[in-house]
C-alpha cells in the first residue's frame, strides 16, 4: 500500500516536472503548432522554385519570340523609307552632340580586311553563341537564378520589338558615306547578306540588341562566378560588342545608348515584379531550412 502511494506521488511528480519542463520552453521559444504544416509547404515550395523548368517550354518561349521578330520583319518593305529617315535623323542628332563615330571608324575597319573580317565574324556569331550558351548553362546549372534572369531577356526582347514595330531605323551601312563591312568580307554566318538576309530584320538599329544581350550576359557571368579573370571578361564583353558593331556599320552610338536603357528597364521590371529587393543568389549563401533532428552542419 506505501508502495503504491510512493509510486503514485512519483507519477505525479514526474507529470508535474514535465509539465514545468514545457512551461519553461514555450517562455524561451513559443511553441506553435498550428505552423508547422505551412512550414513543411514553404520548404516544398522552396523546392519547386529551385526545379528546373522544362525544355520544352523554353523552347516554345524561343518559337514565340522568332515568331513575332519574323512578323516585324515581314513589313520591313513598307517602311523602309522611313527607317531611313529616322536614321538620317539620328546621325544628324549625334553629329550635333559630337558623338558620331560611326563613319570614322567604318571606314578605318574597311581598310584592313583580315581584322574586318575577323570582326564581322565576331559581330554575327558572338551574340548568339554567348548568349544562348550562358541562357542554357544556367538553366542547366543554376535553376536557383534562371527564371528572372530568363524573364529579363525575353521581356528585352519585347520591349525592343515594340520600338521596331513603331520606331524602324536603317543601321548606318545603309547610308552614303559607310561601307558594308560584314558584307564586303564575306564573314561566316551574315545575317543581312547572302541566303540569310530574307531572314534578317534590317531596319531594327535602335535599341541595339547587341548591346543589351552583351549587357545582360555580363549580368549572368557576374552572378555565375566570382574569379576575377571571369569578371574581368564579363566586363569586356560589352565594349568589344559596341566597338564591332560601330565599326562595321551596323548601330549608331545613340542605338547603343537605347539597347543600354532597354536592358536597365527590363532587368528593373523583373526585380519589381518579383517583389524582391535582391534575386536568390545575389553575392550570398542561401540558408538552407534547418529540420528538427538532422545536423546543420
Amino acid at each position: 500500500m506505501i508502495a503504491c502511494t510512493v509510486g503514485r506521488r512519483g507519477v505525479h511528480l514526474n507529470a508535474a516536472q514535465a509539465a514545468a519542463n514545457i512551461d519553461g520552453l514555450s517562455a524561451v521559444a513559443p511553441i506553435d503548432t498550428s505552423g508547422s504544416v505551412p512550414a513543411i509547404r514553404s520548404v516544398g515550395a522552396l523546392s519547386r522554385t529551385h526545379a528546373r523548368t522544362r525544355w520544352w517550354v523554353e523552347a516554345l518561349t524561343i518559337v514565340w519570340l522568332c515568331w513575332v521578330y519574323d512578323a516585324i520583319t515581314n513589313l520591313a518593305p513598307l517602311r523602309l523609307h522611313a527607317a531611313i529617315n529616322h536614321a538620317q535623323g539620328i546621325l544628324s542628332l549625334e553629329q550635333s552632340l559630337h558623338i558620331d563615330p560611326e563613319q570614322a571608324l567604318d571606314r578605318w575597319l574597311a581598310g584592313h580586311q583580315t581584322l574586318g573580317l575577323l570582326i564581322s565574324d565576331y559581330y554575327d556569331n558572338a551574340h548568339f553563341i554567348v548568349t544562348l550558351g550562358l541562357l542554357g548553362f544556367v538553366w542547366w546549372k543554376r535553376a536557383d537564378i534562371y527564371r528572372p534572369l530568363r524573364n529579363s531577356l525575353v521581356l528585352v526582347n519585347v520591349l525592343a520589338f515594340v520600338v521596331f514595330w513603331r520606331f524602324p531605323v536603317a543601321p548606318p551601312r545603309m547610308l552614303p558615306g559607310f561601307v558594308d563591312v560584314v558584307a564586303s568580307t564575306h564573314a561566316i554566318g551574315s545575317w543581312h547578306s547572302g541566303a540569310l538576309a530574307s531572314q534578317a530584320n534590317q531596319l531594327a538599329a535602335m535599341p541595339s540588341l547587341h548591346i543589351a544581350w552583351a549587357v545582360w550576359c555580363t549580368v549572368v557571368l557576374w552572378r555565375i562566378s566570382t574569379r576575377g579573370w571571369v569578371r574581368a571578361l564579363a566586363v569586356l564583353y560589352p565594349f568589344m560588342t559596341a566597338f564591332a558593331v560601330l565599326a562595321t556599320g551596323n548601330h549608331f552610338v545613340l542605338d547603343l545608348l537605347g539597347g543600354l536603357a532597354t536592358i536597365a528597364v527590363s532587368l528593373l521590371i523583373v526585380r519589381l515584379l518579383d517583389g524582391q529587393t535582391r534575386w536568390p543568389g545575389a553575392g550570398i549563401r542561401r540558408r538552407q531550412p534547418h529540420l528538427a533532428g538532422t545536423d546543420p552542419a
